[in-house]
């Protein structure tokens, strides 16, 4: 049976999941007889709800245990008296997504929380969710793709060659940066963060060739390098008031860095089986311990190499065309900082939220075919200085592909004179919410100084499974 099917019938992934699989295949292959589906997920059912009636069971014994354990460390769990507090910003938010916001504030080790207007649903904390513990770091809160960024530059290139130059700009964009899952580069492309020490923990250093051989590349999903204009109504960030042709990046620490978050996912998982199922995800590791220590090393040195991967895609495409860098913006969000809030050292989990200390420049996108700001903070503590990493999805994946064709998109790209390489229909502009409403749900969070708009986008092709 699928790990689906088993999770629906109440088995836990993990050594647990494998082993009732393992248990279930013997079963079948010693049944004196014939055994439907209906009949499996009965027996499993029940074994799920009754374990202690299992535990002489052939097959099941060793399963009916594990359960029977995990039953009894959920007994022990005690949650906060009252749910730590959180606000949050805009309306109409995936019900769900704000649920897991609820859920995350129940956390004993929890102490403030901040929904943020693009919010939907993730794993655990929903992104856009930020959430500040006490000497706890939560794996999945800061996400599978660790430390996701955004960078833009503002290059010395007229605003014109976007179209008339348009095909040199794509070309720029096909030559100096690889999408998808796999993608790598033959030659591996050069930075200092490759010359760190990557073997303080087994897992990361299992991964850094892989790492190197991706370093300068972008994934796929909501991930893209896109040129556009960036509008300037007044002077700011070292520039006259004006329209510039700038190019914008999106992505993170790639595979290495969705090996790093699963790993240490699952490790948090087990070292917490007294949660209840609705909090699993959630599960943490105490900042002190080598675990916690083994994490956070981790999470830092993915930050500093998706930093790297941004700016050789930058660098890269600006010496492709030959030009200069007249700006250079950026941020990150899935990571987690040491911070004082109501006058104490928390650990703050931004999962797709921006951080927005007072002065504090950001990012925070549209989508492929709608603008997008360059921010400054307000240093808001009620939302512990963060805001919203972007406009966020207003549907699922699935449902995007379900209600939209690419004759929807193209007619949406061209009238806003949107010209696409590459992408996946889940993608396409209309699968997201409204940029200006979510800004204005913020107002009080940051402040917008340039809008960019982009005009050529290259993301991951159709059919690539979403790493963001």
């Amino acid at each position: 049976m699928k790990t689906r099917e088993l999770s629906y019938l109440g088995i836990p992934k993990g050594e647990t999941m494998k082993m009732t699989q393992e248990a279930i295949k013997h079963w079948v292959e010693s049944y004196d007889g014939y055994l439907n589906k209906t009949d499996i997920c009965q027996k499993i059912n029940n074994l799920s709800k009754n374990p202690q009636k299992f535990l002489d069971d052939e097959h099941f014994g060793q399963v009916a245990k594990n359960l029977n354990q995990s039953k009894e460390a959920r007994a022990t769990y005690v949650h906060r008296d009252e749910p730590a507090v959180y606000r949050q910003w805009g309306t109409g938010l995936e019900p769900k997504a704000v649920q897991q916001m609820e859920n995350a504030c129940k956390l004993p080790i929890s102490v403030r929380g901040a929904l943020m207007p693009d919010a939907h649903v993730g794993y655990g904390l929903p992104i856009g969710g930020v959430l500040a513990t006490e000497n706890a770091v939560i794996p999945y809160a800061v996400g599978m793709d660790i430390a996701c960024r955004m960078k833009m530059t503002v290059l010395d290139l007229p605003v014109n060659a976007l179209t008339g130059q348009a095909g040199r700009l794509k070309n720029a964009l096909e030559d100096e940066t690889r999408f998808g899952v796999g993608a790598s580069f033959k030659k591996c492309r050069e930075h200092d963060v490759m010359d760190e020490d990557w073997s303080f923990s087994p897992i990361v250093n299992r991964f850094k060739d892989k790492a190197w051989s991706q370093l300068g590349t972008s994934g796929s999903g909501n991930h893209f390098v896109e040129f556009g204009t960036l509008t300037l109504d007044e002077d700011d960030l070292g520039l006259k008031a004006g329209t510039y042709l700038a190019l914008l990046s999106h992505s993170g620490s790639r595979g290495t860095g969705n090996e790093i978050a699963t790993y240490f996912s699952k490790l948090a998982v087990q070292k917490h089986p007294e949660l209840p199922k609705e909090l699993t995800h959630l599960a943490w590791l105490d900042i002190d311990s080598a675990e916690g220590q083994e994490y956070w090393q981790a999470m830092e040195l993915m930050g500093r190499y998706a930093a790297a991967n941004h700016k050789l895609i930058h660098k890269h495409i600006a010496n492709n065309l030959n030009v200069k860098v007249l700006l250079d913006v950026e941020n990150h969000h899935n990571f987690a900082w040491k911070e004082e809030h109501d006058g104490k050292e928390v650990i703050v989990h931004r999962k797709g939220a921006t951080p927005a200390d007072e002065g504090v420049l950001g990012i925070i996108p549209g989508s492929m075919g709608t603008f997008g700001y360059v921010v400054r903070g307000k240093g808001k503590p009620e939302s512990l200085n963060s805001a919203s990493h972007g406009a966020g999805r207003k549907m699922s994946r699935k449902k995007a592909k379900e209600t939209f064709t690419w004759h929807d998109a193209k007619k949406f790209l061209k009238d806003r004179g949107v010209q696409l390489i590459s992408a996946g229909l889940d993608e396409v502009p209309m699968a997201y919410k409204d940029i200006e409403e979510v800004m204005a749900a913020q107002n009080d969070l940051v402040q917008p100084i340039a809008r960019f708009d982009p005009k050529i986008v290259k993301m991951a092709p159709a059919g690539e499974r979403p790493e963001d």
